[in-house]
């Protein structure tokens, strides 16, 4: 298990790293914006420096500020595991945005906007796939999702389409079409990488229900249907565990199979929309 962890946090700081290569080699210097936090710090240095003459503003630090109170929210509304490791990719995400120099490398738009994007949505996409997040809007997301079950997509467009719009005032119109190129490109490297559907249903086969219905409901508040079955082959009574979760849960939920009953089988499918209780305590 320490190993594991080990391995997590290693895979927080190459994310860590992508994301600071794509900003400080490819948008930074092509006034093209991530999406999230990471683009709002990138429009305030660009304000400070550009339009309010105030310098040695860096886009690190304005990002690392703007996941403070995130970070505190996240510690009491979400829990420590996640919150820790958000916050360890958002410090070291600062720590190389400040040293790795601002260069570019190219003067095409259009290919520091993909090529930013690409390595940008990488970084996000592992860091998710193994259980943290890059903070900010993904922090927000989750507590969410926690209090009511609402639609978060919506919460990234408000501010994704603010970044673009801004990005249209204070530069050229252009500079906010290749910031959507770049929030696309982002958006589909990261569904490549790790799933993007809110909801997702997991249906877990396993020989000991009882046990995993324990250590689940003490980590996560979710609701279980347990159904019998029977395998065909072995014709071996099991039980199938039905459960509705967020994509920020599923890491969680991979890890407490594979501690409790790894022979476990269990499938994941996108989840369109529910009706009815999706918490413990949703009443």
């Amino acid at each position: 298990m320490f190993s594991f962890e080990i391995k997590r946090i290693l895979i927080v700081l190459i994310g860590a790293v992508f994301n600071a290569v794509s900003l400080n080699l490819f948008l930074i210097e092509a006034n093209v914006y991530a999406s999230g936090f990471t683009g709002v710090a990138q429009l305030l240095t660009s304000i400070f420096q550009d339009f309010l003459n105030v310098p040695g503003v860096s886009t690190g630090l304005i990002l690392f500020i703007l996941n403070i109170p995130v970070a505190v929210l996240g510690w009491y509304k979400v829990g420590k595991g996640f919150t820790v490791y958000s916050v360890i990719s958002v410090a070291f995400t600062t720590l190389f945005l400040e040293i790795i120099p601002i260069l570019q490398l190219s003067e095409d738009i259009i290919l520091n906007a993909v090529f930013g994007g690409v390595i940008g949505g990488f970084g996000v996409g592992i860091t998710l796939k193994w259980g943290a997040s890059t903070g900010g809007l993904d922090i927000v997301a989750m507590i969410l999702s926690r209090m009511k079950d609402r639609p978060i997509g919506i919460y990234f467009l408000i501010i994704n389409s603010a970044i673009i719009a801004i990005a249209g005032l204070l530069y050229e119109p252009e500079n906010a079409l290749y910031t959507l190129l770049t929030l696309y490109v982002t958006t589909r490297v990261i569904d490549a990488i790790h799933t993007r559907h809110e909801k997702l249903t997991a249906m877990i086969i396993t020989t000991k229900a009882a046990d995993l219905e324990k250590a689940i409901h003490a980590k996560m508040v979710r609701g279980i249907t347990t159904l019998p079955a029977k395998g065909a082959f072995t014709q071996q009574d099991k039980n199938m565990l039905v459960m509705v979760i967020t994509r920020y849960e599923l890491y969680d939920l991979q890890g407490i199979i594979s501690e409790v009953d790894p022979q476990a089988f269990t499938n994941i499918v996108q989840t369109t929309g529910i009706f009815g209780f999706f918490r413990k305590d949703d009443k």
